[in-house]
């Protein structure tokens, strides 16, 4: 049985990727921050963690490569979102999403890869934005968009490190993603256009999948018509 650790696993696009990649039988690690209590299933391991801890972060690691082998996949989704132009962006708010959307994922990636290394195999994806991907959108959400670009900077060092072994790293960068907070925030957009949890989740089963073995795509962009 293949094993995916997800971060951010009971938020609204981790719960999704939680459930199908239960659906095809995976093992799935759970990172959350608090819990809801939302999947109960034989195959879904749930851990209550702060990202920000490093050291609990490398047990974490640890423990789950001990207990069920090879980590076959991580998928980190935790993270935040903040507005605010240039005159609103102070350093506080460059840290706070920082390590909201950089150190929770490096925190989980590094200890990851090194484990993947050491197997020679093992995807990981990371959750980026157009912001992070294209400066020229991110003139209302600085701090946003700039803790994501880290993520993409992040992606090319892990795969040059990686260059001759079986690990991959991607960055998802979806468009607007199809969320009841995100229809309750914008009542008025043609929600047809959005991009849904579903096709991200299937998204990254596919690029785990055999067929996509191959493949080395540091970049899956999930736009829709977005």
């Amino acid at each position: 049985m293949k094993t995916v650790i997800v971060s951010g696993a009971n938020g609204q696009l981790g719960r999704i990727i939680v459930q199908e990649f239960l659906l095809v039988g995976y093992q799935v690690i759970g990172l959350v921050h608090s819990s809801k209590d939302q999947n109960v299933h034989a195959n879904y391991e749930e851990i209550i963690i702060d990202l920000n801890d490093e050291m609990r972060c490398q047990q974490i690691i640890d423990e789950v490569s001990e207990k069920y082998g090879n980590i076959d996949v991580v998928i980190l989704t935790a993270g935040g979102f903040a507005l605010g132009n240039l005159s609103d962006t102070k350093l506080n708010t460059l840290n706070h999403q920082f390590k909201l959307n950089f150190e929770t994922a490096y925190n989980v990636a590094r200890p990851a890869m090194l484990k993947m290394m050491d197997q020679n195999k093992g995807r990981i994806f990371l959750i980026g934005s157009k912001a992070g991907l294209d400066v020229s959108k991110a003139q209302s959400t600085i701090a946003y968009g700039l803790s994501k670009s880290l993520l993409f900077h992040l992606a090319e060092l892990f795969n040059g490190i990686a260059k001759h072994k079986n690990v991959v790293t991607s960055v998802i960068v979806p468009s607007i993603i199809d969320t009841p907070q995100n229809r309750l925030d914008m009542p008025d957009a043609d929600y047809s256009n959005w991009v849904t949890p579903e096709q991200i989740a299937k998204t990254c089963l596919f690029y785990c999948s055999d067929e996509a073995d191959t493949i080395r795509e540091p970049i899956i962009k999930i736009y829709n018509r977005s």
